[in-house]
């Protein structure tokens, strides 16, 4: 299929490409964003179209593929989107007592309880907690995978044990 043909496709393809969004979002400008990343990809990716193949279907794939995507790269960023008029939940203070817990006698007392836990078990626990995966975890400290498993199961109870009854 010649270049021109195929961007003579997906122009006529356009209307039923923003119909399908509605599967998606209800979001008119999300809607047109999914409609251009998928065109744009189409277009970057035209030398993997196979003649062969559907172009709706191609198409329909790509979007698809593009909205998973773009989910799951929101739901790892954690965006909160604030609706309000005046931005009203973004601008109010933020003073619960659960954003300054240095300050609470609570946490020290158990952060000292934690620290209480043998250390082979607390360093993969807090390397865990902070973010690190098993592997990662299990490659700094030169130890096997099921082994790192196996602390941070431990350090959990160990921690929950000395915890226990604390409130």
């Amino acid at each position: 299929m010649s270049t021109q043909d195929f961007n003579t496709q997906i122009s006529v393809l356009s209307p039923t490409l923003k119909a399908f969004t509605r599967r998606f979002t209800n979001n008119r400008e999300e809607s047109q964003d999914l409609v251009q990343d998928t065109i744009m990809k189409a277009l970057l990716y035209k030398d993997k179209f196979r003649d062969d193949t559907n172009l709706k279907g191609w198409l329909f794939t790509i979007m698809r593929n593009t909205f998973i995507n773009n989910y799951r790269k929101n739901q790892r960023a954690k965006t909160s989107h604030d609706t309000t008029k005046e931005l009203y939940f973004l601008n109010v203070a933020d003073d619960h007592t659960f954003n300054l817990p240095d300050a609470s006698f609570e946490y020290n007392d158990a952060w000292q309880k934690i620290d209480t836990v043998k250390e082979e078990l607390l360093i993969p626990f807090k390397m865990h907690t902070s973010g690190y995966k098993y592997n990662e975890i299990a490659d700094h400290l030169n130890i096997p995978i099921g082994t790192v498993k196996n602390r941070i199961f431990h350090a959990r109870k160990e921690i929950q044990k000395a915890l226990q009854g604390y409130s």
